[in-house]
């Protein structure tokens, strides 16, 4: 016999809190779905399927191709909802992932086998969003979510109890609580498990069973839950992260590992920087990211350059600092600029407004890394037409 779970009994994170603040009412704190409203003034980041619902429920109306069960969309939509496109009603899908098709491709097809999907890569590679908008356009909710760290217990992968209950009554069905793995389960949704590889070995291997019978045992109770047609897992971990606490090979064989790539071009790189500080800065009412582009190019340089050990041109072989200098920090540099530009200077993106945050992204040793960058402004900065503005900011914050 198998424990029947009410997906809605349990998740105190999508149901609103009874008191509202003042001048706000339920409706504008919480959308109908218990999260709050997408558009609400009081949400710093809506979930994909909030910030994008416009553009799945558009997809969802046209997508006349086979749908795996439980599926929102096919797996054309899913991929078109990454990567973009134009619908033949003329309705834009912006990108959400650039980068190869068929890594997305791949992903997509592999959430819809029997096989988990593992994402894997640098610091930096879109993993968590790439996971996050794949959970939105498969199953409509992202939220199923397990965050990875050295402290996650068991109890975050399986399922708790609700320990008043437990012990005025012992085990039963209404003390125990599921995890969002196990809501996943009996809803046949998404679920999502960020830096696999943070977690304790031991309760990494708690997904074996999980993955592999589809089953998610429950001794306490001489029960379990079974997962229905359309459940499926999405892990990410860090390449960094190898030797900390490595996937055994039977789990390791449980997923379908797809590796995202860091940028392949500058160009690529900078229109996945504009797009999101855009996104970002929208939501912070700061100025617009293409005033600053020339900017976003200086930052996408000095990162890609430092992070491969050679300048542009191929002609200076450098030495590249301790930190990833990823996409994501370049994201981060140009978004505390446009901030710092909106709020202490004229709201145009200029070289002294990111120095800053260059010099922070690039000097996490203070000792190696200082060396490395002095060494990169006095060689190649220095010397490269038209970024005289940017040597001076940058030689003021470091001296």
């Amino acid at each position: 016999m198998s424990v029947s779970v009410d997906p809605t009994s349990v998740e105190p994170s999508r149901k609103h809190s009874a008191s509202t603040p003042a001048g706000l009412s339920a409706a504008t704190v919480a959308g109908p779905s218990g999260r709050p409203a997408a558009g609400s003034q009081q949400v710093l980041r809506p979930h994909a399927e909030d910030a994008f619902g416009a553009e799945l429920a558009a997809l969802a109306a046209q997508d006349d191709r086979p749908r795996p069960a439980r599926w929102r969309l096919s797996p054309w939509a899913v991929a078109t909802y990454l990567l973009g496109g134009t619908l033949p009603d003329g309705t834009v899908i912006t990108p959400k992932y650039v980068g190869p098709r068929r890594i997305v491709e791949v992903a997509v097809t592999t959430l819809a086998t029997d096989r988990a999907l593992l994402l894997l890569g640098v610091p930096g590679t879109a993993k968590t969003w790439v996971s996050e908008h794949l959970a939105a356009a498969v199953s409509g909710d992202s939220t199923l979510l397990v965050q990875g760290t050295a402290g996650t217990p068991e109890e975050a992968v399986r399922y708790g109890w609700d320990y008043a209950r437990l012990l005025a009554h012992g085990p039963s069905r209404e003390a125990l609580v599921p995890g969002p793995v196990m809501r996943a389960m009996a809803q046949g949704a998404t679920a999502r498990v960020e830096e696999l590889t943070r977690i304790p070995a031991d309760v990494q291997d708690t997904l074996i069973t999980i993955l592999s019978e589809k089953t998610l045992p429950i001794p306490e109770l001489g029960d379990e839950v079974q997962a229905v047609r359309g459940f499926n897992l999405i892990a990410t971990a860090n390449d960094r992260d190898r030797g900390v606490n490595e996937l055994s090979s039977a789990l390791r064989r449980r997923f379908n590992t797809v590796v995202l790539p860091l940028p392949e071009t500058p160009e690529a790189e900078v229109d996945i920087v504009s797009r999101r500080v855009d996104q970002i800065g929208r939501s912070l009412d700061l100025p617009a990211a293409p005033d600053g582009i020339d900017e976003i190019r200086r930052v996408v340089t000095v990162f890609r350059e430092l992070r491969d050990g050679i300048t542009a041109d191929g002609r200076t072989r450098l030495k590249s600092p301790s930190g990833t200098l990823s996409t994501a920090e370049a994201i981060s540099v140009v978004t505390g600029g446009l901030a710092l530009a909106a709020h202490f200077g004229d709201g145009v993106l200029r070289p002294g407004d990111i120095a800053a945050g260059i010099l922070g992204a690039v000097v996490r040793d203070p000792a190696a890394d200082r060396v490395i960058w002095q060494e990169y402004l006095e060689t190649v900065v220095r010397e490269r037409d038209g970024w005289k503005d940017f040597y001076r900011a940058c030689r003021e914050v470091s001296a």
